[in-house]
């Protein structure tokens, strides 16, 4: 873990909390029997920070000072937008919105390089889960090149109901799958258009995927099936730009 991003033992996450800290995850051995435990878990959750349970093997792999007390939290690198702060950057540009879903990548290089070329390539923002998915840390942060800095990101609780709410918006949804029956060079994405981007290992889950309206493969000529998540990404990401030129 990055040293400089994480916050540990009770009383220093206790105070991290009451003082507002940008806290990404805090996490957590279980704290049933435990009522100081109980207490930085209830006062997580009122401030809207994502709670995840482990067993202490783990805190003790991510503790650098080996006195977490049973609670680590991993402090946010930089704040997040709302997906209506996303649109609304897209209309002060006058443009067509164009999105990146990243649908429960955890690699934090991984993101970090997603992110980058969403900046990169004049992409509007992006949406990342605040479950199962890497957090805004310093390791994004540097995977990023800095871009995060530049990114409007917003972490949501539930990418299949922002899905549906961005189709209420008048975006479609693009999702990228092995298997698409739209080839990447066939899918327009001129209009409003939100690309997601599945794990490294399952891909977009399969409740997303049924909220896609399209799902768009990348026509691949050698013997692998398929590409890293940051590469599909970009591939498609510019192609949006390439048409929207």
């Amino acid at each position: 873990m990055d040293n400089e991003s994480a916050v540990e033992g009770r009383n220093t996450v206790i105070e991290a909390l009451r003082a507002g800290v940008a806290i990404d995850k805090i996490f957590i051995v279980n704290e049933e029997q435990d009522q100081t435990l109980k207490y930085i878990a209830a006062a997580a959750r009122k401030a809207g920070v994502t709670v995840v349970h482990a067993d202490r093997r783990k805190l003790d792999s991510m503790s650098s000072t080996h006195s977490h007390q049973g609670v680590i939290a991993v402090a946010a690198c930089t704040s997040t937008v709302t997906v209506e702060d996303i649109l609304e950057t897209a209309r002060n540009k006058a443009e067509e919105p164009l999105i990146m879903i990243c649908d429960e990548i955890s690699d934090p290089h991984n993101l970090g390089a997603i992110i980058r070329t969403c900046e990169a390539s004049g992409a509007h923002g992006v949406i990342i889960a605040k479950r199962r998915s890497a957090g805004l840390t310093p390791t994004v942060a540097k995977a990023s090149s800095g871009a995060v800095y530049h990114t409007d990101i917003a972490r949501v609780t539930n990418i299949s109901a922002v899905i549906d709410k961005l189709k209420k918006t008048g975006v479609w949804v693009f999702g990228a799958v092995m298997d698409g029956a739209t080839p990447l060079w066939e899918a327009d994405f001129k209009g409003p258009a939100a690309i997601v981007i599945g794990s490294e290992g399952a891909g977009i889950s399969r409740l997303v995927r049924e909220k896609c309206d399209f799902s768009v493969s990348i026509p691949m000529y050698g013997q692998l099936s398929s590409l890293n998540a940051s590469v599909s990404a970009a591939i498609i990401l510019y192609e949006a730009v390439r048409q929207r030129r």
